[in-house]
């Protein structure tokens, strides 16, 4: 099966075109690929070109646990990224269809730098979702362990918990991400954030995601955390986001529309051998 391995920001997928791979993936084999001992490894698997009725092109975005996300910022990059690699788009313009809502992308630079229109955040509880009756989540507690944390819950085409902070750490981000991404008041489980505001056009966040665990940068989580800053007038309306593998801009339009632009690098590309798909030889008792 063939392959190709791109990363922004440090935040890797693997790309696999559907006709490449006869069927479509299992949660099985979208986890041995994922691994980074067994398979190839990467923080999930974008799955396309897929024909599409709203777009020129459809993805399906995997999770390494299996699971499937509604959109990816980094995933829409790299993605466009390939497309533009494979000469499927120039330089104009182009939509492509996700789960999470119809975005438009513009690759630059050689391919290097990508931009893409994520769409509108909405802070509105039913359609992130959040438990409770309709209301926009902003500076609400909830309980994670031994804390209780001040958070604003916003949607992307993804869910996304988002926790101002006046420090943060990963370390932070490994104890208190997983039980909040699993908490009850999120029916779909959740993307978190912690998030530190550095100035008026500045902030840093440390990234907890939904079956990928801690990750070194994020386009969505981005988009969410700064949609956030603003939303709560800490922040205006053009933001760099730093994160652990680099920084992201965010312009935030009416309505919260969200434009993003960043990085993308290619890594490799090659072919995953059958035999990473077969289970491994139990070895022989000695003397037998």
């Amino acid at each position: 099966m063939k392959f190709f391995k791109y990363h922004a920001l440090g935040n890797d997928y693997v790309v696999i075109d559907p006709k490449d791979f006869p069927g479509s993936l299992t949660p099985e084999e979208v986890k041995l690929i994922c691994h980074r001992n067994f398979g190839v490894g990467s923080d999930g698997i974008l799955w396309g070109p897929l024909p599409s009725q709203k777009a020129p092109f459809a993805l399906r975005i995997f999770n390494p646990d299996g699971s499937e996300a509604e959109k990816s910022g980094n995933g829409l990059r790299i993605f466009s990224r390939f497309l533009w690699d494979q000469g499927l788009v120039k330089g104009e313009a182009f939509a492509i269809e996700t789960p999470g809502g119809v975005v438009k992308s513009v690759v630059r630079e050689g391919g290097k730098i990508v931009q893409v229109e994520m769409g509108r955040v909405s802070f509105w509880s039913d359609e992130i979702p959040v438990r409770g009756k309709r209301r926009e989540v902003l500076g609400e507690t909830i309980q994670a362990g031994d804390r209780t944390f001040s958070f604003c819950a916003a949607t992307i085409g993804n869910p996304h918990c988002v926790l101002p902070l006046p420090e943060i750490s990963a370390q932070m981000a490994a104890q208190y991400g997983p039980i909040l991404e699993t908490h009850p008041d999120f029916p779909k489980r959740i993307n978190v954030q912690l998030m530190k505001v550095l100035d008026r056009n500045n902030i840093q966040i440390e990234i907890w995601e939904r079956g990928a665990g801690y990750t070194l940068a994020s386009g969505s989580s981005s988009s969410a955390a700064a949609a956030v800053a603003h939303r709560l007038g800490l922040c205006d309306d053009s933001l760099t986001v730093h994160m652990p593998g680099g920084a992201i801009a965010i312009e935030i339009g009416s309505n919260f529309s969200i434009l993003m632009t960043g990085p993308v690098t290619k890594i490799c590309e090659g072919k995953i051998a059958e035999d990473a798909f077969v289970p491994a030889v139990p070895l022989m008792t000695p003397g037998r």
